[in-house]
């Protein structure tokens, strides 16, 4: 089955694909610009959806659900938000259908059209503001907590599963607060639950960073961001969590009486995570044998497989491993099917990327062990039947720490500092021989003198954009790679997805 993936170093796009294609995780779609999330892919974004979900519940936040129509004039009113999201709204204009008079099928009813269009939500921070409007009245109403589950679109037809699709499911919080600096704190403590999130549960190092203004969120007055580093040496932006000062509340007016009486415009934050998390899973772990998925996340974190096939010893002997593994809270299955041979098996669950595999066969159980192989890095070991639980429930955590390890040191590796515009462009130009000739550069610290327009100079010249402006970097003064310019420190290049 591995032979079915394209290697890495010929086509990484195709191999993204292919990875995509043989775990199950998606498909296309009847509607351009769209897919379907397979029962694989979508247990993957269930598992992170719950996991975010616990620990935005642990610091105070609580659901809600917004209409996902937006009258058109509500975009109008920030005019920052309506210019970087104009492009990409699908726009509703009629209400109805009608069978066509010549018999061919159906048309929209001419006399249908709406008083005004409504937008099919791109992200909800208008109809949410103009929502709170209605809830906030007074500092005893502060801080309003509240995160959605939804779906969005952006109008895309430049697609790759996960990555960049027109719609997708995400999560977006929205805040409301009475100061400034509680505003700026509820920022930062989101982007530290991404942070541990992304590292804890995806295994995937990020730093942790702050946007210029050219890539700030349309209507944000900072935007907050956790960068990673993906197989090919290009950046994909993992989560964004916004400062934006009291523009919305200003915009659609939402005010509140203060302590001492003094009516004020609230405070705000929003924020959010998509199902573009699964693209980074599969780019920054999965090999060409298939998906490599962190045991935290994995729906299923081990398989048991006999051999040759199902029997009533083997059957037996499996239920009392899954009951002792189930205990332990790890998620186990045995795989009942009689009609594919144990290779084949074996292929199709390293495919879909189980952390590990328990093989019992008849000589297993004369010999009272099961052979236990991990996905990570192939190693296979027999283990006695009395320590198999312990064993595992180790080895998911040992599998957990090798990738973030392994994905750290990658990072690490190739992030290159460099001081001048002829270093920096080979970085991103040269391709590596062992690697995809759509390397990207890696991450590339340098330094930039603070203006758009040399941040856009850079970006036409390289095609490498500034990833965020590190918050851990040390204050370093220098120059400007590309116009000689004073520098107050180092950014981050890189291509990005």
């Amino acid at each position: 089955m591995a032979k079915e993936i394209t290697n890495r170093t010929e086509n990484y796009s195709q191999w993204y694909l292919d990875i995509v294609k043989k775990a199950d995780l998606a498909d296309n779609s009847a509607v351009r610009g769209c897919m379907v999330i397979k029962p694989n892919g979508y247990a993957l974004w269930e598992n992170m959806r719950d996991q975010l979900d616990r620990m935005f519940k642990e610091t105070g936040h609580v659901n809600a659900y917004f209409p996902l129509f937006i009258p058109k004039s509500f975009l109008s009113r920030e005019a920052q938000h309506v210019e970087g999201f104009a492009k990409e709204c699908a726009v509703v204009t009629h209400h109805r259908l009608m069978n066509d008079p010549d018999g061919s099928g159906v048309i929209v009813d001419p006399s249908s059209k709406l008083e005004e269009e409504l937008i099919v939500r791109p992200t909800s921070e208008t109809i949410i503001w103009d929502t709170y409007r209605g809830w906030i009245q007074s500092y005893r109403d502060l801080p309003l907590l509240i995160n959605q589950w939804a779906n969005v679109v952006r109008w895309e037809l430049r697609v790759r599963q996960f990555l960049r699709t027109a719609e997708f499911l995400w999560q977006e919080g929205h805040t409301a607060h009475a100061t400034k600096a509680e505003a700026v704190a509820e920022t930062l403590s989101i982007l530290d639950i991404y942070t541990r999130f992304a590292e804890e549960y995806m295994a995937m190092p990020v730093i942790r960073g702050i946007k210029t203004a050219n890539e700030r969120f349309a209507g944000a007055e900072e935007t907050y961001c956790i960068e990673a580093l993906m197989q090919d040496g290009k950046a994909l932006q993992a989560g964004t969590s916004h400062f934006l000062g009291q523009n919305f509340a200003k915009a659609f007016d939402v005010k509140f009486l203060n302590e001492n009486n003094i009516e004020e415009y609230v405070w705000a934050t929003s924020w959010g995570v998509s199902t573009r998390l699964i693209g980074a899973l599969i780019m920054a772990h999965s090999d060409d044998d298939g998906m490599v998925i962190p045991p935290k996340l994995a729906a299923t974190q081990v398989i048991i497989v006999p051999i040759p096939k199902p029997s009533p010893e083997i059957g037996e002997a499996a239920d009392k491993v899954m009951k002792a593994l189930r205990a332990k809270g790890i998620r186990v299955k045995y795989d009942l099917d009689d009609k594919k041979r144990p290779g084949f098996k074996f292929a199709e669950h390293e495919m879909k990327g189980i952390p590990v595999r328990l093989g019992i066969g008849m000589r297993d159980l004369e010999n009272g062990q099961v052979e236990v192989a991990r996905r990570d890095t192939k190693e296979k070991k027999s283990v006695p039947f009395d320590g198999v639980a312990d064993y595992v429930a180790q080895l998911l955590d040992d599998i957990q720490q090798n990738l973030f390890d392994r994905a750290r040191l990658f990072r690490d590796t190739h992030t290159t500092k460099v001081d001048n515009f002829d270093d920096f462009r080979s970085l991103i130009e040269t391709p590596r021989p062992e690697l995809s000739e759509s390397w990207g550069g890696g991450f590339i610290s340098a330094h930039w003198d603070g203006t758009t327009e040399t941040e856009l100079k850079i970006k036409e010249l390289t095609k490498a954009t500034i990833r965020c402006i590190p918050l851990d970097a040390e204050k370093e003064a220098g120059q400007c790679i590309l116009t000689g310019k004073p520098s107050q420190g180092r950014v981050l290049f890189a291509k990005a997805y």
